[in-house]
């Protein structure tokens, strides 16, 4: 059997900062996932040994060469207790909640030391993100909770998660980079503009009669003379979105269709964000309502498991 094809996967540089793709629930760190190198600290500490020979070995000074044998030990036994403070720990991979684009969305990892020795100083982050520092006590669990920015909607890969810590002087950084196969669904960005529910023709009651009273938010509607000043919507007035009023609509065996093809919008895109305010505010006024896409057909209900339904059929369209 040949061991270059090995060697070479071994000392791969991607290896050094994205890790292994796991497909583990949890990882237990060991030799092979644990990398070691000098900080700035550590490679001026070097310098300091070198000078302190030069000048024993110039003036022929011993007591020189015993304080530079002795930063030499200190010096190398600092990489076994920099090894020893991620070695044996172990890692897993927490739950994910879904958030619309534009939020930060949420990674919980779990960190498990079940050694007898502290962990301290240790430091985990993101690719990218700013690392959040946990100190794990013996036979200690810690929950960390790493955050990513997100711009588009659809599945979001986690990416590498690097643990690290520079204990105990900081003349050494041991870190591990994992790669879990790690996501989160990403809801599209509700649309700011507040735009009324589709015309009457979508919305059905019990009697097939649209019924209006001062109790249930409808939507809103253009005014006209002769609408009460108190249903006037102030907000989009300020917007610069022209003088609308707001409707309410009865709450009783009301429903509602929401089409993608009738939604307005330039794209897909803004399509979908729009459906995504509609099926937000429809909730929030307690209709039933129903989802139409290619393809896609959700029968009108309501509640938190309705609505997230429909929010990933919006995600994934």
């Amino acid at each position: 059997m040949n061991p270059l094809p090995s060697l070479l996967r071994r000392f791969r540089l991607s290896r050094f900062t994205q890790g292994e793709k796991l497909n583990k629930e949890s990882i237990t760190l060991n030799h092979q996932r644990i990398f070691i190198l000098p900080t700035r600290s550590g490679l001026g500490f070097i310098v300091l040994i070198i000078i302190l020979l030069l000048i024993a070995f110039v003036y022929n000074n011993n007591l020189i060469y015993i304080l530079a044998f002795l930063l030499a030990s200190i010096f190398f036994v600092t990489i076994i207790h920099s090894f020893k403070s991620l070695a044996g720990l172990t890692i897993k991979k927490g739950k994910s909640n879904a958030v619309f684009a534009g939020e930060s969305a949420p990674f919980t990892v779990h960190l498990e030391n079940s050694g007898d020795d502290q962990r301290l100083s240790l430091q985990i982050k993101l690719t990218g993100e700013n690392p959040i520092e946990a100190h794990l006590s013996a036979s200690d669990t810690s929950h960390v909770i790493l955050y990513a920015p997100t711009n588009k909607r659809g599945w979001y890969q986690c990416g590498t998660i690097t643990v690290s810590s520079s204990f105990p002087l900081g003349l050494f950084r041991a870190w591990a980079p994992i790669n879990f196969d790690y996501k989160t669904l990403i809801y599209p960005k509700p649309a700011e503009l507040e735009i009324p529910f589709p015309d009457d023709s979508s919305i059905s009651t019990g009697s097939g009669i649209p019924k209006k009273n001062q109790e249930d938010f409808f939507g809103l509607t253009r005014y006209q003379p002769g609408h009460s000043i108190r249903q006037i919507h102030w907000k989009s007035f300020a917007k610069g979105q022209g003088l609308h009023s707001k409707e309410y609509l009865s709450q009783q065996n009301s429903e509602i269709w929401l089409d993608f093809q009738y939604t307005p919008g330039r794209d897909t895109e803004e399509r979908l964000s729009q459906l995504c305010r509609w099926l937000i505010d429809a909730e929030k006024s307690g209709l039933h309502y129903g989802l139409k896409m290619s393809g896609i057909k959700k029968i009108p209900a309501s509640g938190a498991q309705h609505l997230q339904d429909c929010l990933e059929a919006l995600a994934l369209y």
